[in-house]
């Protein structure tokens, strides 16, 4: 399927994510519906991630993929255990049941190596990098600020009360984040770093190098999002699209490096706490139509948790260490 160029809105989250006033929160959070409604994807500017941050983060994520496999290996996901934190080479991830190109690295939220959940945990960082450590961390902490103070324009955007999530839901969220080194892809061959798919959570904040990949699908059909300096890609998962019943929709996208130069990105996954339940906002009814998922899912018709819908979701992801960890 070809694509085009799109272009996706960028929105100032600055009086979203710091001090602002009650009117300029309310014209992000109209922009942000605009977006929610178009396509569920949007780049933010404003966020306040300072950029010498970003620019540690994608110098050891560099050193860390130029390691000999071997060494990369130090730090498997299989040594992570049910925390489901470390490294996995090219190929051992699944979307839609088909190997992805990429290679990458899992954390998350820095937990007691006692919590008894699965995906809570530990993280494993490499000897090699040593830098790695801190300026992860740092990242997380820097992330879970700009995505709360987006989905304070989120619930402002729904006519909600701008700590809805805040106080409810994202009180004490599942925080998850990826580094992913994607390998150049072929032209002549179908390879993808990652198939269609949409994100699970509540939102999803992505930094991108400078390298492009990334599509996205909209009512104009597949569409191009580039890295433009100084932003992040943000874009809205089932779980926003289950809570308000199909009026936001999560977004079917995917990615393809033709560049011919490896490409990294970073994705963070800003999600409900693991055993809150996501029913449907009463005062928003339910939508039919629109184009089917990728996966064929009905939104609707899951009930449990987002530990429950989270755990069927990563498992088709990595069959064997849901296998060999957790059943």
């Amino acid at each position: 399927m070809s694509s085009t160029s799109g272009p996706l809105p960028v929105i100032d989250v600055s009086a979203l994510v710091g001090p602002g006033t009650p009117g300029e929160r309310a014209v992000a959070a109209r922009r942000i519906e605009a977006a929610c409604l178009d396509s569920g994807f949007f780049y933010i500017s404003g966020h306040g991630v300072p950029p010498e941050l970003t620019t540690r983060l994608e110098d050891a994520a560099r050193r860390f993929f130029r390691l000999p496999v071997e060494h990369k290996m130090r730090i498997s996901m299989e040594r992570g255990g049910k925390a489901w934190r470390g490294y996995f080479p090219v190929g051992a991830e699944l979307t839609s049941g088909r190997p992805d190109l990429k290679e990458g690295v899992y954390f998350g939220a820095e937990n007691d190596p006692d919590d008894p959940r699965p995906l809570h945990g530990p993280n494993l960082f490499p000897g090699e990098v040593p830098d790695l450590r801190a300026t992860v961390l740092a990242y997380l902490d820097a992330m879970s600020g700009v995505a709360q103070g987006v989905l304070r324009g989120v619930a402002l955007s729904l006519g909600l009360e701008d700590d809805y999530f805040s106080s409810g839901y994202t009180a004490s969220p599942t925080m998850l984040f990826r580094i992913f080194h994607y390998p150049p892809a072929s032209p002549s061959d179908d390879e993808w770093g990652v198939g269609e798919h949409t994100d699970y959570g509540l939102l999803t904040l992505l930094l991108q190098d400078d390298n492009a990949g990334l599509q996205v699908h909209t009512s104009r059909g597949w569409i191009e999002a580039p890295p433009i300096s100084g932003t992040l890609v943000c874009n809205i998962g089932d779980m926003l699209d289950r809570l308000t019943g199909g009026h936001y929709r999560s977004t079917p996208h995917r990615v393809r490096n033709l560049t011919g130069r490896s490409r990294l990105s970073f994705p963070f996954f800003f999600d409900p706490g693991w055993d809150c339940e996501v029913p449907p906002l009463p005062s928003r009814p339910l939508r039919d139509g629109g184009r089917p998922r990728w996966d064929g899912q009905d939104l609707r018709a899951f009930t449990g948790t987002y530990g429950d819908y989270l755990m069927g979701k990563v498992g088709k992801v990595f069959p064997r260490l849901r296998a060999d960890v957790l059943d």
